[in-house]
């Protein structure tokens, strides 16, 4: 599959899956005979993968951490194990705070509805 494929699938500019692999966000692509990246389908999973990190929040350094630990092999499993669930729960407090803050303006919102009901009526 080509760069251009892949930035479609995933919504990603081919620059930023450029980026990805230079930095080692994701692993290196294969190339074909004339020099242009060749995704294989475990490539994609790689973007796929990555895209929902950086969606999740993780930090790109984090990200090529995880890459690194994973061509380290199975003796890695536990630590990117607790990175992926660090970041979890760095979500779900995020979660909280914006259930929180939702739970405010919906206060605020029904306060004004109530205000411009009675203006009216």
């Amino acid at each position: 599959m080509t760069i251009s494929e892949v930035s479609k699938r995933y919504g990603l500019s081919q620059d930023t899956l450029r980026y990805y692999e230079r930095v080692g966000a994701i692993p290196p692509v294969r190339r074909n005979a004339s020099g242009l990246r060749d995704y294989s389908e475990a490539d994609c999973r790689w973007v796929e993968l990555t895209k929902c990190l950086r969606s999740a929040g993780l930090p790109i350094e984090a990200m090529i951490e995880y890459v690194r630990l994973t061509g380290q092999g199975d003796e890695t499993l536990e630590a990117r194990r607790t990175l992926l669930a660090a970041q979890r729960r760095r979500l779900e407090e995020q979660m909280e705070v914006i259930h929180s803050t939702m739970t405010r303006l919906d206060g605020k919102i029904a306060y004004y509805d109530d205000l411009l009901k009675a203006r009216k009526g």
